[in-house]
This record gives C-alpha cells, sequence and structure tokens, in this order.
C-alpha cells in the first residue's frame, strides 16, 4: 500500500453494521474522503480468507489508510481522532469525556454484542427459533434505560450538550437499529428520543445511515 498521505482511505462495511456506522459518521464528521467497501455479512464474506487477513474475527468494519490496518470501531474511532485532528470527537473537559466513554461502551459493550448476527443465529437455532428476538430486547431495553439515566445530567442537544461528541455516534445508529430491526418504542426513553431526532438534521448522520449506502437494498425501512 502506498502512503497514507496520497492514498485515500478505505472502509470495510456493510450498509446495516451498527458498528461501521459509527466510523462513517466520524469520516463524514471530519470531512475525511474514503473508498467504501461492501462486504456482505448475510452471504458470509466476511469469513473470505482475504477479508480474514484484515480481520482475523471476520467483522466489519476495517479500517485501511496507508499501511495502517485496523479492526474494531472503537479502535478505529480513537485513530481517527488522533491523527485527523479535525472537528474533535472528545470533549476538552475530562468529567465530559469520560462520559462520553461510559455512553459508549453501554452501546458497544452491554447493548450491540446481545443483538450481533452471529449471537442471534445461534439463539435461533440453539434455543429456538424466535427466541432471539426476545434476548435482542432485553438487552436493547436494558441499556437504553441506563443511557436514560446517565445522560439526563449532561444531556442538551445531542448527548453530552449542545456539541456532537463521541457518545453521539455510538447511539444513533443503535437507536436506528433498535427501530427498524426490532420495533423498539421508543417513547419509554424520551432523552434518547428527542437527541436521535437532533441527527435527523445534521448530514454527516444522515449520509451515513443503511440506506444512504451503496450495498444497501432499494427496499430497505427508512426511519422518519
Amino acid at each position: 500500500m502506498g502512503d497514507s498521505s496520497t492514498s485515500k482511505i478505505k472502509l470495510y462495511s456493510f450498509y446495516r453494521s451498527s458498528c461501521a456506522c459509527r466510523v462513517r459518521i466520524a469520516l463524514n464528521l471530519k470531512g475525511i474522503d474514503y473508498e467504501y467497501k461492501a462486504v456482505n455479512l448475510f452471504q458470509g464474506e466476511q469469513f473470505s480468507p482475504d477479508f480474514l487477513k484484515l480481520n482475523p474475527l471476520g467483522y466489519v468494519p476495517v479500517l485501511v489508510d496507508g499501511e495502517t490496518t485496523l479492526a474494531d470501531s472503537f479502535a478505529i474511532l480513537m485513530y481517527l481522532e488522533e491523527k485527523y485532528p479535525q472537528y474533535p470527537l472528545l470533549p476538552e473537559d475530562p468529567n465530559k469525556r469520560a462520559i462520553n466513554y461510559q455512553a459508549a461502551n453501554i452501546v458497544c459493550s452491554s447493548i450491540q454484542p446481545f443483538q450481533n448476527l452471529a449471537v442471534l443465529k445461534y439463539i435461533d437455532e440453539n434455543v429456538g427459533s424466535g427466541e432471539s428476538i426476545h434476548w435482542a430486547l432485553t438487552h436493547i431495553n436494558k441499556g437504553f434505560a441506563a443511557l436514560e439515566k446517565l445522560l439526563a445530567k449532561y444531556a442538551g442537544k445531542y448527548a453530552t450538550g449542545d456539541e456532537v461528541f463521541l457518545a453521539d455516534l455510538f447511539l444513533a445508529p443503535q437507536i436506528q437499529g433498535s427501530i427498524t430491526r426490532f420495533n423498539i418504542d421508543m417513547t419509554s426513553y424520551p432523552l434518547l428520543l428527542r437527541v436521535y431526532k437532533a441527527y435527523e438534521e445534521l448530514s454527516a448522520f444522515q449520509d451515513a445511515m443503511p440506506e444512504k449506502q451503496p450495498d444497501a437494498p432499494k427496499d430497505i425501512k427508512v426511519v422518519s
């Protein structure tokens, strides 16, 4: 691969992946041009030998920037934040910065892994058909309830104030997926619903949503 200053960043992504969506939002906010490399998770392309060289776990997203290859949304976001400091994703205040980390980790550790495609498939095959929905909803509701309480002291127009920061990048795709995939009733989470509505006004967020991706099916459900 060529030098990162002359070669375009590549993002290996799947339109419906909330993890990849976080990175797409960050790239948009920072104004970084990138090449979208579609990986069809439904067809198992993440298990191809070529992709496993990029990420042995077989997950998206993967970001390639010159000689750097990263496979984990949190690691990718921290890399982008340090290498491309335009439009900071983290506030200067250490307390608010920690709250952003905490909110992001509730999503990426206590919600999203439990609704991962491979996990849901395993539950349906080994526990019972349809049991995966109850499993996913249980963890989504638990996580959303925690986020409502955590962010009550900090939220403004967005999750931790009146500026977009890291927590928002995790919340937007998680809420979008919870609505479209699991039909969750967001009226139980008024704070999360309010900030989600605010994201609808931001092109960096909307251009990163599943329906805007080149590999999205034409009949994809759109949240309005």
